[in-house]
């Protein structure tokens, strides 16, 4: 699909007139309890509590029909269930497909709170994760046990990026009947497209990219006809669900979600290449660089990258990152990102982070380029970087 057609597809999926009632956007319908007119309706209704069908307002509304409609649609899939937050659609996709006794292989440079779920929650359900090296590739098999279930990956990894070869990976998991899901919270559907490349669940913390303006706490996971039915019960069965204004909210950024991702895009490129040269800076990474892990996987597969990169600097203490990051007046502090603003994070090692991985640079710092003026941002992080010198 072209990216005319796809910045066509994000205006207008998701707009029935069934869920716009002759408005442009879709209405917000706030509902828990849904009223029958007759015995029959209600049975059918409780019978089939199918998808775009008013069953019950955690099943959802017309409101919540339509954003699922739409990100189904942009990602490729069959349907799509919506969660509270991103933590919450790893989580409860998760426990929607494994029970006791079962494996699970994630990757190393995994999401932070998707390691705490395996370590803390799935352990004490009687179920072990073991993580593997991201640029493992089709050696992926090295890993499988008898019991294992599942495949998760996340490409790029949280905080240093690297990419991941998942055609290679799906195929070897597949050809063992593992299921794969993959964290695409970076692809967003409109740069990368996972059930595509034969993933069979996408997941995305929709709080990022798809609302863009940092005021909705969403998850989404999009599943193909396999997995769907499964997903779409359980997720019911365990309870998620999100409100109408949320998802309206969620619609109305996925209108000028293709808009906002050039725009970060764009800037954050000139902020990566300007850091590149800094004489403080060890090497970049952003996939679009070839100094990232897996960059040729990014120019095989994804459609373009967004405002968020890293950078590794040579050398450096904790009196430095905090002098460098006290010192920032455009780049808040802040754990999220795909926002309208700039953020920034840091580490000083990936110590707790990592346990197949081992990390042999210095300190990495993590950016969201937002959509300020791109040369505002560097001379912040100039006046910045001056600072932390004087502390080393």
């Amino acid at each position: 699909m072209s990216s005319k057609n796809k910045n066509t597809q994000l205006v207008s999926s998701g707009r029935k007139k069934a869920y716009t009632h002759g408005v442009v956007n879709p209405v917000v319908q706030r509902a828990s309890t849904i009223v029958f007119d007759s015995v029959s309706e209600l049975k059918e209704a409780a019978k089939t509590r199918g998808d775009k069908t008013l069953f019950y307002g955690r099943r959802g509304t017309t409101t919540h029909f339509a954003l699922q409609e739409a990100i189904t649609e942009l990602e490729g899939g069959e349907g799509c269930a919506l969660y509270p937050c991103g933590a919450a659609a790893i989580s409860q996709t998760l426990l929607s497909f494994l029970k006791s006794g079962d494996h699970i292989l994630i990757v190393d440079t995994v999401y932070e709170p998707t390691r705490d779920f395996c370590d803390k929650i799935l352990a004490g359900l009687g179920i072990t994760t073991t993580y593997y090296p991201p640029m493992i590739g089709a050696d992926i098999k090295e890993y499988i046990q008898d019991n294992t279930k599942v495949l998760f990956l996340e490409s790029p990894g949280s905080i240093t990026m690297e990419i991941q070869d998942v055609p290679a990976m799906v195929q070897v998991a597949h050809e063992h009947q593992l299921m794969t899901i993959l964290d695409n919270t970076y692809g967003n559907g409109l740069h990368y497209r996972p059930l595509e490349h034969g993933v069979d669940i996408s997941i995305q913390a929709a709080t990022k990219y798809i609302v863009g303006h940092s005021d909705v706490m969403m998850g989404v996971a999009v599943a193909n006809k396999k997995y769907w039915p499964t997903l779409r019960e359980h997720s019911y069965l365990l309870g998620q669900c999100t409100s109408a204004d949320d998802a309206y909210l969620a619609l109305r950024g996925l209108r000028t979600m293709a808009v906002r991702l050039n725009q970060h895009e764009k800037a954050a490129i000139e902020v990566a290449k300007w850091l590149e040269q800094h004489e403080l800076v060890d090497h970049i990474r952003h996939p679009a660089f070839e100094t990232c892990p897996g960059h040729e996987f990014f120019k095989r597969d994804f459609d373009g990258s967004n405002g968020l990169f890293s950078f590794v600097m040579k050398t450096g203490n904790q009196k430095a990152i905090d002098a460098f990051l006290d010192s920032l007046q455009h780049f808040k502090m802040g754990f999220s990102w795909g926002g309208f603003e700039s953020l920034v994070t840091a580490n000083l090692s990936m110590k707790g982070l990592r346990s197949q991985t081992g990390w042999e640079h210095g300190p990495v710092i993590r950016l969201h380029i937002g959509l300020e003026n791109a040369e505002d941002l560097i001379a912040d992080l100039q006046q910045a970087l001056a600072i932390y010198e004087q502390h080393l």
